[in-house]
């Protein structure tokens, strides 16, 4: 095979999938669904983190383009003045996440309608592109004061109880069957209120429940959250959505960690212990691990990683044993 065609070996559970880099990005261009393709090629009606990975990472860029049609343009100031109006109802706040940022489309536009400068902001996403999209899209548009970096939802790179607002804005939607840990996650990482924006299958029409499991998306988040325990203070359809056959549930739990704010929640995705910046990489003292900062995105994903005991040693830095 010629370069740029040699084939990914996508693995799904017992399932492998020969495709090629540049035919997923032709398949785009064309209009087609890869999320869906791969799992039909896969035998598969779940997502993996690959297929979302590839499937988003390769669309990236997408949702900024998007706001350059009127239509969405005013569906997302509808959507993030309503957002901004929710977080600044659920009182003061230090810290607000978005886990899956994607192009930040959302996030910074409700950092642009709080206006409020002293609160630290954060996102992450599986997709380094999209990441990276999002970078430089805030960047274009002054918003500034956003730490973004890549990670997985199942292994958030933030301390527990660090974060004192974390929301999802369709980030759990692909994910079904791994509700229950990416919750899980998600509650542990929340100090304060936990405001889920996610399609609810259990409000949907007939028409709209096939659709979602067509794709494999999230289901019984509302179950989930109280088998587990937590404190559902409000559970609705949201006003806005931007497909009706995907309708926005607003789903808010409450937490309230008594544990002190932390300064930088950042933290290694396995050991959930602090990150010192050495040398223009991240290192884990206590995971003895090396993460790398790409394009200066901190790449924070477990496979990321690169187990490195004698790091600080050659950099000629204290050593951590």
């Amino acid at each position: 095979m010629g370069e740029g065609t040699r084939a990914i070996e996508i693995n799904l559970a017992q399932s492998h999938v020969m495709i090629s880099p540049r035919e997923l990005k032709s398949m785009f261009e064309r209009g087609e669904n890869l999320s869906a393709a791969l799992r039909q090629q896969a035998g598969t009606t779940g997502n993996t983190e690959e297929i979302i990975e590839w499937s988003y990472d390769i669309q990236s860029g997408s949702y900024i383009q998007a706001l350059q049609k009127a239509e969405y343009a005013t569906y997302n100031q509808n959507y993030t003045t309503e957002i901004a109006r929710l977080l600044t109802s659920l009182g003061q706040s230090q810290s607000i996440l978005e886990a899956g940022v994607g192009e930040a489309t959302t996030l910074g536009n409700v950092v642009r309608k709080l206006d409020t400068p002293d609160i630290a902001y954060y996102g992450f996403d599986l997709s380094w592109s999209r990441t990276a999209s999002a970078r430089q899209w805030l960047q274009q548009e002054s918003i500034p004061g956003i730490s973004l970096c890549t990670a997985s939802l199942l292994h958030m790179p933030y301390a527990t109880d660090s974060i004192d607002i974390v929301y999802t804005s369709h980030t759990i939607e692909p994910n079904g069957g791994r509700e229950e840990s990416i919750l899980r996650e998600l509650h542990r990482v929340t100090r304060r209120y936990l405001v889920l924006l996610e399609p609810s299958y259990e409000l949907a029409n007939d028409e709209a429940r096939r659709r979602m499991e067509s794709h494999g998306y999230c289901r019984n988040l509302l179950g989930i959250a109280s088998s587990l325990g937590y404190r559902i203070i409000e559970h609705k359809l949201f006003p806005y959505t931007a497909n009706p056959l995907n309708p926005t549930a607003l789903t808010i739990i409450e937490k309230l960690a008594t544990t002190p704010p932390i300064a930088n929640p950042l933290a290694c995705p396995r050991l959930k212990t602090p990150l010192q910046n050495v040398d223009g990489m991240l290192f884990s003292p206590e995971a003895l691990t090396v993460y790398p900062i790409i394009g200066e995105i901190p790449c924070l994903r477990l496979e990321n990683g690169i187990i490195a005991s004698r790091y600080l040693e050659f950099c000629n830095r204290e050593s951590p044993l």
